[in-house]
């Protein structure tokens, strides 16, 4: 398993709303557009191909970004609120 931080700029509501939809299944939302997600290697391949389709087509304005973090940067991160840092298996909707 791998834990990843993926963020998008979607400039379309019903795509950017697709796009937030299909990530709850895949991770945990900490932002409107930041997700953390702890995936297997062959569900972060799915999970991308997946986005890729619901992305503009000509892909001149939507952006999503994939930071793959290692466990001892994971144990790192540093927060300042009240939400908490849970890491949860993922439920894959397919």
């Amino acid at each position: 398993m791998q834990f990843i931080l993926v963020t998008y700029d979607i400039e379309n509501d019903r795509r950017r709303t697709k796009i937030h939809k299909l990530l709850e299944g895949y991770g945990s939302a900490v932002q409107y557009s930041v997700f953390e997600c702890l995936i297997s290697e062959e569900d972060y391949a799915q999970l991308r191909m997946r986005l890729q389709k619901l992305m503009d087509p000509k892909n001149l304005i939507d952006s999503v970004r994939y930071y793959v973090l290692c466990r001892n940067c994971v144990e790192r991160v540093d927060i300042d609120g009240t939400r908490d840092f849970v890491i949860e298996s993922p439920f894959i909707i397919s």
